[in-house]
């Protein structure tokens, strides 16, 4: 007579439980890498042949940087719309769609215009990656992992900034054929995230569409903070994100070379934010935020301090993206948590305000480091980092110190 074996389906269903981790980790992370690393940020490391090839000045390069930011302001709401009623998987492909259609129409760009084009579509490919990315995980991996998984996928933009910096320096002359690269890689990935997602989390094309468009409450609890401290965190990021490596050459004189090394390791220590669920878990968001955003205050002061010594501004480089990228996986948490019945929505204005803030703080930080200089302007972001570190979670409502 056959018994049944509980020990045996505890195990397979551990196995598939792990397996499907393995898939949404490993689909997330590439997605990103592509839209946030590809998407977004080559256009920075290309600016000096794009300048050269399209004739390009200085207006223009920073219109077509603006837009960036505007474009990814209008997916990200798009996106925060659209993934409870279409499935994270829907949109997280259009994501994957968007950066390869971006890549491939700067890859052939005839005129300035088109790289315009290509560039602002590539870019909006990140507002569109993370909500659906984040409700995946919310709804198909099991809560003592959650974090981690959400953390280590955001960290992996990081890893596609520091692939991107070398390719850069080394393709210059050719720098369509990276391109046409960049776009095959985004076009595969997409593939993989369609085929990921649709088995690990069990959505079809067919599903349901939900009918709400925004969440219910649309303001619970908390949410206040996060939005504060998000604005923040963005605004104080500016000084480093926008005008960070202008001041290594402008000021500093440091060369091109070392100043994409900077770069290189700003991308490359931005892995380290993968750590974020495993400091959410030991020290419990409130310390987590608070510690990380004074680091980031202080990378930032570092940074203005000495631009012309290229070590320092290296090991500033790599604090500030170390921190940043711990800080927008701290955010993703955040969000999840606040808005724990819509974690696309979390997510979505978590990092919506965050660009915001960054959007509202870079004129203004520029036109302080046009009057009196890099460290004021720097210092002054540092201080909106200060401000920023008061503002966690209370500690009776953060849910990591209440496990």
């Amino acid at each position: 007579m056959l018994q049944d074996n509980p020990t045996g389906a505890n195990s397979s269903a551990t196995a598939h439980e792990r397996g499907r981790e393995r898939q949404i980790l490993w689909a997330g992370a590439l997605l990103i890498a592509a839209t946030y690393g590809l998407g977004r940020y080559a256009y920075g490391f290309f600016v000096p042949v794009f300048r050269v090839e399209f004739d390009l000045n200085t207006n223009l390069i920073g219109i077509i940087a603006a837009g960036s930011y505007v474009t990814y302001c209008l997916a990200i709401v798009a996106s925060t719309v659209l993934t409870p009623r279409l499935g994270a998987r829907t949109v997280a492909v259009g994501a994957g769609c968007l950066a390869t259609l971006g890549l491939a129409m700067v890859t052939f760009a005839p005129t300035a215009g088109v790289v315009a084009a290509g560039v602002l579509i590539a870019g909006s490919s990140t507002g569109a990656s993370s909500p659906p990315l984040a409700q995946a995980v919310a709804h198909a991996i099991a809560e003592r992992s959650r974090d981690r998984v959400q953390t280590v996928i955001n960290a992996s933009a990081g890893a596609g900034i520091a692939v991107i910096g070398p390719v850069a320096f080394l393709t210059q002359e050719h720098w369509r054929a990276a391109w046409f690269v960049f776009a095959a890689a985004c076009a595969a990935v997409t593939v993989y995230v369609a085929i990921a997602l649709a088995a690990s989390t069990g959505e079809r094309d067919d599903a349901a569409p939900r009918p709400a468009l925004l969440p219910r409450p649309l303001l619970p609890s908390g949410s206040a903070r996060l939005i504060t401290a998000s604005a923040l965190m963005g605004a104080a990021s500016a000084a480093v994100a926008t005008f960070g490596r202008d001041v290594l050459t402008s000021i500093g004189r440091m060369s091109e070379t070392s100043s994409t090394t900077a770069w290189i390791l700003l991308g490359a220590a931005g892995v380290l934010g993968a750590s974020a669920g495993d400091l959410t878990r030991r020290w419990g968001l409130r310390a987590a935020w608070s510690s990380t955003m004074a680091l980031m205050g202080c990378a930032t002061v570092l940074l203005a301090s000495a631009p012309g010594i290229d070590v320092v501004a290296w090991a500033a480089a790599a604090v500030f993206g170390a921190s940043y990228m711990t800080l927008t996986g701290l955010l993703l948490i955040w969000g999840t948590q606040t808005y724990s019945l819509s974690p696309a929505a979390g997510v979505g204005l978590a990092f919506l305000v965050m660009a915001l803030g960054q959007a509202a703080a870079a004129p203004i930080v520029g036109g302080l480091l046009a009057r009196y200089g890099a460290l004021p302007a720097f210092v002054a972001a540092a201080v909106l980092a200060i401000a920023g570190a008061f503002l966690g979670p209370t500690r009776a409502t953060d849910p990591c110190r209440a496990r």
